[in-house]
Order: C-alpha cells, then structure tokens, then sequence
C-alpha cells in the first residue's frame, strides 16, 4: 500500500484523541483556558454526563472579535510567550484545546473581550468552522460543547455511564477549584447543583471541598532556595482506599505526577496501614525553567531538571510536618448505629443468666487519677482483656489505647532517633543465637552485616546458619532468633531497589515489633500512665510501626450517639 497524506479533517479527529478522551478532558482545557484569561468566578453546566452538553463561563479576558477565527485553528495560542519551552506559566500552551474539541464535536464560542463595546461568537462542527458573528455577550468567555464525539461515535462506546463520567467531570473542577483558591467556581450536573465555592483562601476553600481533612490538618510549609512546598496533610489514621484524595499541584498545574506521589507514600512509611492513602493538598512551586511540563498529552506528569533533589526536599518537609504534628488526630472510631426493632419487653433479671462466679475479670480498674488538660491522651482508668487501656480526658472523652502497638512505635521511634544520631547501641548476649535459615535468606542477612551492625545487630555465619552476638540496646530481651528471621523476611520483601531510608525504617519497623510490651501482658497503673505521657510526647505515635491505630478517642457526643442518646 503506497504512502499518502491523511485528509485534514481526519487527522485532526486522531489528534483530537490525544487531548479529548472523555468529557472530563474538555471540562478540564476550558477551565484552564478560563484560568488563564485571568478569570476570578467560573461557571460550569454539563447534561448527559458531558456527552450531550458541556458549558463553560467566565469573567476573564475575553477573546477579540478579531481573534476568533484564529483562535480555533490548531497550535493558535496567545500564551507561549517562550518558544523554546523553557519558562511555560501557564496552564494551556499548545493551542489544541478548543480545534481539538471542535474537531470531534459541536463548538461555539461567544466572548467578549475587555473594553469591547459588543462581543461575538463562532462555531466549529465536527472540524468545519462557521464565520464569525456580532452576538450579545458579557464581559468573557463562554464555550459551550454539544453532542461529544458526534464525529467520531465509536468513542462513545468507550465511555462510561453518564452518572461516571459525570462524577469525573466534578472531580476536575474540584482539582482545579483546590489549585485555585482565589477563584470561584460553581457546577451543575443536569441542572442541579454539584459545587459552589466563592472566592476565597486555600484554608476556606479545603474546609469547603475536603472537610473532614480541614478538621485534622497538618500544615505544610518548607522552602529550599527558589523550591517551595505548601499546603495540607492528614495525620496517619485518616486515610482513603484509593489516592483520590491526593491533590498535587505543580507551579498552579494539578498533576498525578508519579515522583511526588511516590515522595507522599515514603515520606509516610510505616505511619500508614498497606494499601491505604493519606489524604494531601501539597502545592509545589519551583523556577519555571525547572520543571518541564510538556511530557506528557493531558499535561497530567511533569518532568523535574533535578527529581532526586526534589523528590528528597518533599519527603523532608512532610516528614518533618508528620513529626512535629505528633498525633493530632486520633484514628476514627467504628460508627454503629442502634437498630431500629426493639424487643417488645426487656428480659427481667430474673430471666437473665447468672455469670459464673469464677469469670475472669474483663477489666482491671485502677486507683483514680485525675486528668489534666495538659494529657491529651488522659489518666488510665482500667486496662481491658490484658491488652487495651482505658483512660478519661479532662474534657470527658475516652481513649482507648492499643499496648503493644503504642509500644511499638515508642521503640520504633527510639531505633530511628538513635540511628540517625550515628547508630544505634549493641547489647551482648551471653549465649549467641544459632538460627537457621533457608540458603538464600541466610546470604541475604550476612550479606547485609554491616548494615545491620549499625542498627545494633552483629550478626556472622555459624556454618550454614547465622550466628547472633548481640541485639540493639533499646530491644534487649527479646527473641533474638525470632528477629533475625523477621529481618530477612523483610530483605526479601524490600529486595536491592528500595531506597535506602526506607529500607532502614523497614527493618527499624520489624525491630520494633519484637522490643515493645505484648497484648496480654497486665500492666501497674504506673505504667499505663506512663505509656500514655510516652504516647504523647512521641512523634508519629497515632500509628504503630505497620500503620494500625495505636489509640481511638470518644468523646462524649459520640458514647451518647452509640447509645441512641442523641
């Protein structure tokens, strides 16, 4: 088959499949072109999940009548100031957007640009452009899309339902709306209201979109020369089930960018269970001339002059904000609602069985200590199964605190401070451990003796097993035999490409695990409460070393509430 140029029309539907794959893509290009013409409140309406209707309106800029011929043809942009495509400030540059859109769909713009004394319009369908028009506009811009990929109908059958696609068209306005604090927006699905934000500040307009992240807020703020980080974390215990609570913003631009999402997980380690998603609105900015934003056709990922500098700067500063945050947020307390069918008449106590005399006690109560409202965590009360203490706030809410997991992070966090102050001390045993492992994890341990001889492990072979002389200081007492086999479950897990820090931090975690006080163990008043004061004074300590919650908190609104109260 001979080579041959592709009709205009036709390749502009293909290339139009770059930048439109869903109606979300389009709510997503006029938003930005709308942010770029300096608009301050932005209206969106979309009908049939996008499909059917997309509209967006503004108060920016405006388009000249003069410039609305031009501004539907391909790669026409009034905002490439840098050809070379070093310095890009803005959102949109490429000037595919709006041809794009049109070329797959029914287009029309009616704008009106700043001082003009009328405004006019154009329309585009399926590629073939109309002429311009005199119409009655206000000040700006307002884009309106119908019958999406008329012009390509096999897109259609790729699309999800309308209620889907719907949803993800909400999405990319809130993404935009967080980037975006000072801007208003407001969006109607099918003619009810979706989002209504005024202009406001980044503090108001999170609270508005993401409320209960507002409610336990770790702020960000970090700055390395001309690299600046800013914005919002959760603590630990508040997490999601997939990332989509993660707003990242580059230089204004949202972005799924991988480094930093990456740079979010590692910087929240162990602090967080597997498989789960703390929730962030992080804005990074940075000298334009150092981030590439053309790598990517959604302009989704972004290309860094320096990732490792970057990547490490954002794990800094989150790790410092999670540390100096300490636990801020307990971990969200199993909600039960009461049922509604009541038995018609409570059993007598005399139709209730009798306990048995011998019944071990459930809880242990202890002598009364008062609360003060310098304890967060409160005075222990009683210590339940031999495995949870109970304690009471000042300001009457209950915790109820996990032992061995509190304990756990205690150590943990004991390991990484004696680590990062230059290694952590050995404790001699006076009979070494022989433990036998399997060939391949035996070479794994041995081969990392050095390593672990920093963290207060010596470790040497002993034929094909290894041989155990000495364990860290902080965990002395513990089943020597038993960590080294956790550790080399954990270098098998990590393998040779995990960074080192994490790697470290993985095997301080099982470490820690085998040095903390275990469920079942019955503890002196004294030491609950001395738990609880370690609890509060430690960084990270709402979690423990594999992200389960150390403590939860009950207050009193929400014991009345699990007892039909209120």
């Amino acid at each position: 088959m001979s080579i041959r140029l592709l009709p205009p029309a036709v390749a502009d539907r293909i290339a139009a499949g770059e930048v439109v794959e869903r109606p979300a893509s389009v709510v997503k290009e006029l938003v930005e072109n709308a942010l770029d013409a300096g608009a301050r409140r932005i209206a969106v309406a979309i009908e049939g999940g996008g499909t059917t209707r997309i509209t967006v309106e503004d108060d920016g800029a405006g388009i000249a009548a003069g410039e609305l011929a031009l501004a539907v043809e391909r790669h026409a942009t009034s905002k490439l100031a840098d050809e070379r495509l070093i310095e890009i400030a803005t959102l949109g540059f490429r000037g595919e957007a709006l041809p794009s859109i049109g070329a797959v769909a029914r287009l029309e713009i009616v704008s009106r640009a700043a001082g003009a004394e009328a405004g006019a319009a154009i329309a585009v369908e399926a590629g073939a452009k109309g002429a311009v028009r005199p119409a009655a506009a206000r000040p700006g811009t307002r884009v309106t899309v119908r019958d999406l990929f008329c012009a390509t109908p096999a897109r259609l059958k790729f699309l999800r339902t309308a209620r889907t696609e719907a949803e993800a068209c909400v999405q990319a306005v809130r993404r935009l709306a967080l980037a975006h604090p000072g801007v208003g927006f407001t969006m109607t699905v099918d003619g009810r209201e979706a989002l209504a934000v005024p202009p406001s500040d980044r503090t108001r307009r999170i609270a508005a979109l993401i409320p209960d992240l507002a409610a336990h807020a770790i702020e960000v703020a970090a700055a390395r020369g001309a690299v600046a980080l800013a914005g919002v974390i959760g603590p630990p215990s508040l997490s999601r089930a997939a990332a989509t609570e993660q707003h990242l913003m580059v230089n204004g631009r949202p972005v799924a960018d991988r480094l930093l999402r990456t740079a979010l997980r590692v910087a929240y380690g162990d602090l967080i269970a597997p498989g789960r998603h703390p929730l962030a609105v992080l804005a990074l900015s940075l000298p334009a001339a150092a981030v590439d934003v053309n790598v990517h056709p959604a302009k989704a990922e972004v290309r860094f002059r320096e990732p490792d500098a970057v990547r490490g700067f954002v794990i800094a500063a989150l790790r410092s904000a999670l540390g100096t945050a300490r636990s801020v947020a307990p971990a969200p307390a199993a909600r039960w609602s009461p049922p509604m069918r009541r038995a018609a008449s409570p059993p007598s106590f005399a139709e209730a069985p009798a306990l048995p005399l011998a019944a071990p006690p459930l809880a242990r109560p202890l002598p009364a200590a008062p609360p003060t409202p310098g304890h967060p965590l409160g005075a222990a009360r009683a210590q339940l199964l031999d495995t949870y203490i109970v304690a009471e706030t000042a300001d009457g809410a209950v915790v109820l605190v996990d032992q061995h997991a509190a304990a756990e992070r205690l150590a943990h966090e004991s390991l990484r401070r004696a680590v990062e102050a230059g290694g952590v001390a050995p404790q001699t045993l006076l009979s070494p451990a022989v433990v036998e492992l399997t060939p391949a994890a035996t070479e794994a341990v041995l081969a990392r003796a050095d390593d672990l001889a920093r963290l207060g492990l010596a470790v040497e072979p002993f034929g094909g097993a290894v041989l155990v002389r000495a364990v860290p200081a902080p965990l002395a007492g513990c089943d020597a035999a038993a960590l080294v086999r956790d550790i080399a479950e954990e270098l098998a897990d990590t393998g040779e490409t995990t960074m080192l820090r994490v790697r470290v931090d993985a095997l301080l975690a099982r470490m820690a695990c085998h040095g903390s006080v275990r469920a079942g163990r019955r503890l002196a008043p004294a030491e609950m409460d001395a738990l609880l004061r370690q609890i509060e004074a430690t960084p990270n300590s709402g979690t423990c070393s594999h992200g389960r919650p150390t403590w939860i908190r009950l207050t009193r609104v929400e014991l009345e509430r699990l007892f039909g109260r209120r």
